[in-house]
């Protein structure tokens, strides 16, 4: 059976607005195997990855575990572990770092804060926490439980960014859309990418240092919900703007269904900090022919972010 990603690529399926969700990321270290869910099926414990999930439900906050690229020799926890959190929100984004040997200090965050963007629910919950300012941060989906594609892909990216010596590389456990495996959020900004391969990677957070945003394989920034992502996109490749924070999604507004018959859709504004606006219509549709949406599933028609028109507001 081909692999999902393989299916995907040669069907030259969209990959704008397919990020996932998340206007807060909480990321822990935790080397060893990963499990489908692997807060509750790692090496960490259990209970302390049951109270995380309830801790962050409707907060706002995605939280994730991450390990260094290479062989994962099952040595249980690690006497000192790092953490990031990070904001994607743009005008507020940022990206802090401690590093803990209590992982269940993590339970001290006031998660509704943190999910509205205010880094001292990190800070505080964790003694040394500071801004991370050195280089942006790659994370590279490689959670072969959950789908092959992430580790057949996943993994060797992540060796050969880790091999030429790309800071701030990381294996995490799950960044949605498996089909586009090899996948990679870069913080703080939080936009996702898709097929990507190590000289594609380089250049994204090559611009990510500079401020800037590569389009290129891009899913979309995650703060936004998925219209949102696909909007923002078509609004960067009409207007050239690169510069990562210089729009902002300030409306996701459902349009009405009509006869029933019409796909939903939305109206997206997108601003600018110069004051231009756009509107643009996004439509959600069934991609076809039948592909699985991840290895081993069924045929399916996974939904498409379809932008039908982009307007400059007056």
């Amino acid at each position: 059976m081909s692999r999902c990603a393989t299916v995907s690529r040669v069907l030259d399926e969209p990959i704008a607005g397919t990020a996932v969700h998340a206007r807060t990321w909480l990321l822990l270290e935790q080397p060893g195997p990963w499990g489908p869910k692997a807060l509750t099926g790692s090496r960490l414990d259990p209970a302390l990855g049951r109270a995380l999930e309830e801790a962050a439900e409707d907060s706002g906050v995605r939280i994730a575990l991450i390990r260094r690229p290479g062989r994962h020799a099952d040595h249980g926890a690690p006497p000192v572990r790092q953490v990031y959190a990070a904001h994607t929100a743009p005008g507020n984004d940022w990206l802090h770092g401690a590093v803990t040997t209590e992982p269940e200090r993590l339970l001290d965050i006031d998660f509704a804060a943190l999910g509205r963007g205010r880094a001292a629910a990190f800070d505080a919950a964790l003694p040394g926490a500071a801004p991370h300012t050195r280089h942006p941060l790659a994370f590279v989906c490689t959670n072969g439980r959950r789908d092959r594609c992430c580790a057949l892909l996943g993994r060797p990216l992540a060796a050969e960014l880790e091999a030429s010596g790309v800071p701030g590389t990381w294996e995490v456990t799950h960044l949605g859309g498996h089909r586009f495996s090899p996948t990679l959020l870069v913080l703080p900004h939080g936009y996702a990418y898709g097929r990507v391969d190590a000289p594609a990677v380089k250049e994204i957070l090559h611009r990510a240092r500079e401020g800037q945003v590569a389009t290129e394989h891009c899913r979309g920034r995650s703060a936004w919900p998925r219209p949102g992502q696909a909007a923002e996109l078509a609004v960067r490749t009409t207007t050239r703007v690169t510069s990562a924070d210089a729009l902002d999604v300030t409306e996701v507004s459902p349009l009405p269904a009509g006869d029933g018959a019409a796909p939903p859709s939305w109206e997206v504004t997108v601003a600018h900090t110069d004051g231009r606006r756009w509107r643009v219509v996004v439509a959600q549709t069934p991609a076809g022919p039948p592909r699985p949406e991840s290895c081993g599933a069924p045929l399916g028609s996974p939904a498409r972010m379809d932008v039908l028109e982009v307007r400059r507001r007056t």
